[in-house]
């Protein structure tokens, strides 16, 4: 029970926003099957708000500086025993909410992974995802308590206090870019978060060491994460994935905060 006499929330699902009014409606929507929603406005100035409260009271506002902080802030404010999160670019399918659902009652885990299915605009990219740029599954349903997020700008590391269950079934939607030219200003923007976590840690690496990473990458999301199978697609994603660490040294060495 809670403080004033209700029972407490079994599921929480979060969501952390920064000025996301063109999608945000969509997402929530497909969180019903949850007991709160809990919404972290980071930053906003568009709608989003608004739009938020249309669906909870349950409403966190603020201004934080790295993603790990701001995650783990929304995972704080959620009153459910077990948490769900979620990205404004992402929907439950209701297969999926109903093995959340089931999920949350019979496990004896504290955490389950999620597969993902990737949408370059209209077109479901299933393959070839992966070294930090798309996710095939995340971490996504876990008890409250046994999560952390590290303190970074941009695919904040994590510490975990609890076993892990085995991956759901269903899949989660997940419009990751709107085409080609999305995915490139996704690149820049994660390098550029990626080099100040690197000036801030007093650790860039080496260039050399980067330009290997770029080779290895790139055959990790090709080749034995089958991005071949994509045709365009997949290649784009193996180079974007192998560029992401050479371009975040070199931003870190050769530009200014």
């Amino acid at each position: 029970m809670t403080g004033d006499g209700t029972k407490a929330p079994q599921l929480s699902a979060v969501i952390s926003v920064h000025d996301e009014e063109r999608q945000l409606a969509d997402c929530l929507d497909t969180l019903s099957f949850a007991d709160e929603i809990v919404v972290l406005l980071d930053k906003c100035t568009d709608r989003s708000g608004e739009i938020a409260r249309g669906y909870t009271e349950r409403i966190v506002e603020g201004d934080w500086p790295t993603e790990g902080a701001r995650r783990n802030a929304g995972i704080e404010a959620c009153g459910g025993a077990w948490v769900f999160e979620i990205d404004a670019d992402e929907r439950v399918p209701t297969a999926l909410a109903e093995e959340i659902r089931n999920t949350v009652k019979s496990t004896s885990a504290d955490w389950h992974e999620i597969p993902v299915d990737n949408y370059i605009g209209e077109r479901l990219v299933r393959w070839g995802w992966g070294a930090s740029f798309g996710k095939a599954a995340y971490p996504g349903l876990f008890r409250k308590g046994v999560k952390d997020w590290g303190d970074q700008r941009v695919h904040p590391s994590l510490k975990w206090s609890g076993s892990k269950g085995s991956m759901l079934r269903e899949r989660l939607v997940h419009y990751v870019d709107r085409d080609l030219s999305d995915m490139i200003r996704r690149l820049n923007s994660y390098s550029s978060a990626r080099a100040r976590d690197l000036r801030d840690a007093g650790d860039i690496g080496s260039t050399a060491n980067n330009l290997r990473r770029f080779f290895s990458r790139f055959l990790k999301c090709y080749v034995f994460r089958k991005g071949y199978r994509e045709g365009g697609y997949g290649l784009m994603i193996a180079i974007c994935a192998g560029l992401y660490p050479l371009l975040s040294h070199l931003k870190a060495k050769l530009e200014d905060d």
